[in-house]
């Protein structure tokens, strides 16, 4: 068969396939959006009728698995359905519960990240029936959530020229619409959007060129302008969702390239955290223009820094915490300036709802912690007993239940007030 026969026909099928997963998941019917910290990425999570106290020993366990293998990852619900993934040896496997915590199913997808702080990094993000992740090794996977199906994989480096890093390819895929938003940190494909049905590249941006950073991107919509805006090596990038052009790049380091909480987007500004370097570090505000297409550092805290836990923004405050320390702060959001710290509470994931953070710090406390500008108070605290290596999973709450993730073990935890 002619060449240019072979490519017309492979373009078909590919189209084909395309129009046969979006007819699948229209008519399915399902319309629920699960991805990493939140609904919209903040760490922010919209349910009430939670308990504003818990009992002495911790909320009553509902269920719990053991035998998930290593990971830091967090887990995605949708559709009554809970998914996580998890490395008994050097090969992945994604794990599908029912809200019961019966396994459903479960499907190795390949190697994952074995050479230090094993494990699988990525949570999944979830939309209309579809499962996307990124394994440690750097393949991107579409997965059909009834049966584990593949219905796509993406090589990054491979494909896209990714660079190597020294903990492996820690993010949770972006969705934006019918793309998914991948950040592989090529010298020229630095930042990709893909068709979340097909796989195929919808475009490709060079981005400052730098590798990836543990980064998990977020979508900005400023004014009329839709921004992909994710941290790389040395950069905070803001990115045009539309077709990969960088707008603008803002210098920020860390000594070992590590930039791993997303940042946080209000009313015009963006909010990075990471920890201590040699040059320029620690949190900084990013002020856009009224566009968004360029955007200038409005302050910098050079003295605290946020390694893994992620930031929460309230009221006014950047609540954020020093990795494998007790120390849990306030920085004011306008200013950058430090309101308190307080080592009541250890540094970690931090979440938020229902006006209280829950704070699972790296020495295994779980935390609901009461909060403002002037100080902080613990409610309550248990310390999470099952599961294995380090505390680093960020929690999720869903339907009044907390699901809290420590290596092999899943936990979830009723929540709900009477």
């Amino acid at each position: 068969m002619p060449e240019s026969n072979l490519n017309c026909t492979m373009s078909f099928k590919k189209s084909l396939l395309a129009v046969l997963i979006f007819i699948m998941v229209s008519c399915s019917g399902r319309k629920e959006l699960s991805q990493w910290r939140g609904p919209d990425r903040d760490g922010k999570y919209p349910q009430t009728g939670l308990l504003n106290q818990w009992p002495d020993d911790g909320p009553k366990m509902l269920w719990s698995f053991e035998g998930l293998g290593a990971g830091h990852g967090s887990v995605s619900i949708a559709e009554d359905q809970l998914f996580v993934l998890g490395m008994p040896d050097t090969i992945g496997v994604i794990y599908s519960f029912d809200m019961e915590g019966n396994l459903l199913w479960q499907k190795e997808y390949g190697l994952e990240w074995y050479a230090n702080y094993t494990g699988t990094r990525s949570t999944p993000t979830i939309a209309n029936g579809l499962l996307y992740f990124v394994s440690g090794q750097g393949v991107a996977f579409c997965m059909d959530t009834e049966t584990g199906e593949v219905l796509w994989s993406a090589d990054m480096f491979g494909k896209f020229g990714a660079q190597e890093t020294t903990w492996g390819i820690a993010e949770s895929p972006l969705l934006d619409g019918d793309r998914i938003i991948l950040i592989p940190g090529g010298v020229e494909h630095n930042v990709v959007a893909l068709d979340r049905f097909t796989g195929e590249t919808i475009w490709t941006g060079k981005g400052n060129g730098e590798p990836s950073a543990y980064c998990s991107p977020i979508l900005v919509q400023q004014n009329d302008t839709r921004l992909i805006v994710t941290m790389t090596a040395e950069s905070v990038l803001g990115i045009d969702a539309d077709n990969g052009h960088t707008f603008w790049r803002i210098e920020h380091r860390q000594k070992n390239n590590i930039h791993a909480n997303s940042p946080v987007y209000n009313d015009g500004r963006v909010f990075c955290a990471s920890a201590e370097a040699d040059t320029i570090e620690g949190h900084i505000m990013i002020r856009l223009s009224e566009d968004g297409k360029t955007a200038e550092a409005g302050w910098r805290n050079q003295e605290w820094f946020n390694l893994i836990g992620g930031i929460i923004l309230y009221e006014g405050c950047m609540y954020s915490s020093t990795f494998n320390k007790k120390e849990w702060y306030c920085i004011d959001a306008g200013t950058g300036n430090l309101n308190y710290v307080s080592d009541q509470v250890s540094g970690g994931a931090i979440i938020f709802a229902g006006g209280l953070f829950y704070c699972y710090g790296t020495d295994g406390v779980m935390a609901l912690v009461e909060a403002d500008e002037t100080d902080c108070r613990v409610i309550s605290s248990f310390e999470v007993h099952l599961g294995t290596d380090q505390h680093w999973a960020h929690t999720v709450i869903h339907d009044g239940r907390m699901y809290v993730r420590h290596g092999n073990a899943l936990m979830c935890y009723d929540i709900a007030a009477e």
